[in-house]
């Protein structure tokens, strides 16, 4: 029996659009009242579902997930499987995310992500996305020629991982052109490798001498310009595209199970899932598990110093600087939330010096619409009175950079919501003590998932085992963040190189490479431009080429 859902739509965070499809909803990937996409319906769990599901392979699981997403009318089963298969045939582990407990004393696990293509958890959802967008235009551009067939272009923002998951996703793929800014100098010398040595004529890496945030808000400022939009059918490859959020629902489930079967796990233990975030999107996956009805105790929030969401759990404020009586850190106060220049610490953890987390709107939307309505409202009146609650918070964010809940919301956040703020210093201790503790001996961590070990650590402190298990999760591998661990374990440097170092790594930054230079004083419309000619020159290519 197929478990397609009938007919799941989709709305936007901010409530300008209703009754979307997946389809639509995967290549426009933001709204265009500049909201974010969500489903008007979180499917339930099927009452066998724990019986049922424990058993099933990674890809199996997927399928049994993303079929309550997507309309069996928009992709029939036996294709939906088969783009399933096909994106998780690149991983190198057979159980594709296994799960190693660090210390079984403490009940601390870990969820390795990492055995994709490009070494991050970000892989799990960037081949399922780059399948996807292929699927959609294979199926468009049928019987279409020249510049008859439908062309997607692909724009994306990274503070390291996604750029080389998503080129990983999309190179080489026809009638896709795929852009990637990265804050130049501020992604870790294997993640620029990785990105910059694709020579395949799409993709294309652009260097923004600027912060993350600053490439992110060019890729929304693009996402809002009607020129472009126009003349191009823009595609988002951030986690601001629902399919990223979807895809990552998987490995909360293929974890839990896991766990549940190990001889630790007693009938009555909690499960805790503890996730090292800056964009919000990887622990909101488990927010959807656990709206589905995955039995995940609390979702732990672990940040590094750029600790926003922390902030936001602790005092119900949501700002981009933190203030200090008039003086903020590193310059002046300006309408009381200014801080240093840019706001963003650079950190050891460079894929979360994020001073906006842009999936962060998502939760709100969930927050209002459980806390502002009752279930006697018409759902159509709660859906669209939560869109104007995010709307007028995002706006202040905007206009004052920053916005306050009260205490109900804060409340509601809570319940479901622990914080931890981490570190340079706690990271850099964390993977020493690792690698050193007699459990996990000679486990090397990378900076973001030792920031994820750190907080399980305190948690566990406060939700103690044996009744609560943690299932914290390892973002990348820890070659890509090479200079971190050496901090952490300068006498292991031949250790590293002979026993953590992967072949694939061996001599990547000495292949030649491709990358063009974006100016933050020419804006976004540098990046326009830039964007414009490139695929022009692409097209041009493919005509002569037919």
């Amino acid at each position: 029996m197929s478990t397609h859902t009938a007919s799941q739509r989709y709305l936007s965070t901010r409530g300008g659009s209703y009754d979307f499809s997946f389809e639509e909803v995967v290549l426009k990937g933001l709204a265009s009242d500049g909201g974010l996409f969500i489903p008007e319906e979180i499917p339930t769990l099927p009452d066998d579902w724990a019986s049922k599901w424990q058993n099933l392979s990674f890809e199996d699981l997927a399928y049994e997930i993303f079929s309550r997403y997507i309309s069996a009318s928009e992709i029939p089963a036996a294709d939906l499987k088969d783009i399933i298969r096909r994106s998780y045939s690149t991983f190198r582990a057979e159980d594709r995310t296994p799960t190693v407990t660090l210390d079984k004393e403490k009940n601390i696990h870990l969820l390795e992500l990492f055995h994709g293509p490009t070494f991050a958890f970000k892989d799990v959802a960037l081949q399922f996305l780059g399948n996807l967008f292929e699927y959609f235009l294979v199926r468009r551009n049928q019987n279409k020629s020249g510049r008859d067939r439908e062309h997607l272009t692909v724009v994306g923002a990274t503070s390291g991982d996604t750029g080389s998951a998503a080129i990983y996703g999309l190179r080489g793929k026809k009638d896709v052109s795929v852009f990637i800014m990265h804050p130049e100098g501020k992604v870790s010398p294997v993640q620029e490798a990785q990105m910059t040595t694709v020579l395949d004529a799409n993709v294309h890496n652009l260097a923004v001498d600027g912060t993350f945030d600053d490439c992110q808000d060019f890729v929304k400022a693009l996402f809002a310009d009607p020129e472009i939009n126009k003349t191009h059918r823009l595609a988002a490859v951030n986690s601001i595209n629902w399919a990223r959020i979807l895809a990552q629902i998987t490995y909360y489930f293929h974890a839990y199970f896991n766990l549940i079967k190990s001889e630790s796990f007693l009938p009555a233990s909690a499960v805790r899932f503890v996730v090292p975030t800056g964009n919000f999107g990887d622990i909101l996956a488990g927010y959807f598990a656990k709206r589905m009805g995955l039995p995940a105790e609390k979702l732990v929030i672990a940040t590094n110093e750029n600790d926003i969401l922390h902030r936001f759990w602790e005092s119900g404020r949501y700002e981009k600087h933190k203030v200090h009586g008039k003086q903020a850190e590193g310059g002046l106060v300006e309408d009381g939330v200014k801080a240093h220049e840019d706001g963003v610490k650079e950190t050891l953890s460079p894929a979360m010096d994020i001073l906006v987390s842009s999936n962060f709107e998502r939760l709100l939307w969930f927050l209002a619409y459980d806390v502002y309505s009752t279930s006697s409202d018409a759902i159509q009146q709660r859906r669209s009175q939560a869109g104007d609650h995010v709307r007028q918070w995002l706006n202040d964010l905007k206009s004052n950079g920053g916005f306050a809940v009260d205490s109900q919301i804060l409340q509601k956040a809570q319940s479901d919501f622990a914080s931890y703020r981490v570190s340079d210093e706690e990271t850099i201790e964390t993977i020493k003590y690792v690698f050193n503790a007699a459990p996990s001996k000679s486990y090397v961590l990378d900076p973001h998932s030792a920031i994820g070990i750190a907080a399980a650590l305190r948690s566990a402190e406060v939700a103690k085992p044996p009744s609560t298990h943690h299932i914290s999760l390892a973002t990348a591998h820890p070659a890509k963040f090479a200079n971190a661990v050496e901090l952490a374990l300068p006498e292991q440097k031949e250790y590293f190189q002979e026993k953590v170092l992967p072949v694939e790594f061996k001599g990547l930054e000495d292949k030649p490479r491709r990358v063009s230079h974006a100016k933050k004083s020419e804006g976004w419309q540098g990046v326009r431009k830039i964007v414009i000619a490139e695929v022009e020159a692409e097209l041009q290519a493919a005509e002569q080429g037919q």
